[in-house]
């Protein structure tokens, strides 16, 4: 007898992984056709960022292009450090995880970026950049957790962690480098 599988919805998929689902994050990494939509969540999520930031008195369009285009960047960064420290440096002797694996999962974990969209409204930029950067980070441990297989949350923690600031160094260097110049 043949079984099916039905594929739970992108929406489903959004709001599991705003909810930090461990479950949600789990069917990500196993279902190799989410990968487009775990890119779409990175897309939206930056261009969140680079609308919402227009709160911050970075009203121009190239700016806002500037920073959506950081915003994936700094995923990518994040991506790249976070599976390089978790595969390579830390890895459990459970771990078992390709990039595609680890990629969706964590394009999922970008879900709550989308919210920095908010940003645009005056005086609600800093709140919610600051809150959607917490939530975004405890989504990617989870998201880490489930798909490196750690049994370990504090091992998850510390790879997230350590790549998390390496990014922001990063993301803040090539933003002073490369960045509009701010008068």
């Amino acid at each position: 007898m043949a079984t099916t599988t039905t594929s739970t919805p992108f929406v489903m998929r959004l709001i599991g992984a705003l909810a930090l689902d461990p479950m949600t994050y789990e069917e990500v990494e196993a279902d190799r056709s989410a990968t487009g939509q775990a890119l779409l969540v990175v897309v939206l999520s930056s261009v969140g960022a680079g609308i919402g930031a227009r709160g911050l008195g970075s009203g121009s369009l190239a700016n806002t292009v500037f920073l959506t285009a950081l915003s994936i960047l700094a995923w990518a960064a994040w991506a790249l450090l976070t599976y390089q420290i978790g595969v390579r440096l830390m890895p459990a002797p459970e771990t078992r995880s390709d990039v595609g694996e680890l990629l969706r999962t964590i394009g999922f974990s970008a879900a709550p970026g989308i919210l920095r969209i908010f940003g645009i409204v005056p005086g609600a930029a800093i709140p919610a950049f600051g809150i959607t950067a917490v939530w975004m980070l405890l989504a990617m441990i989870v998201a880490v957790r489930q798909a490196l297989d750690y049994k370990s949350t504090a091992r998850a923690v510390a790879v997230c962690g350590l790549g998390w600031v390496l990014t922001i160094v990063i993301a803040v260097g090539l933003g002073l480098v490369f960045g509009p110049a701010v008068s």
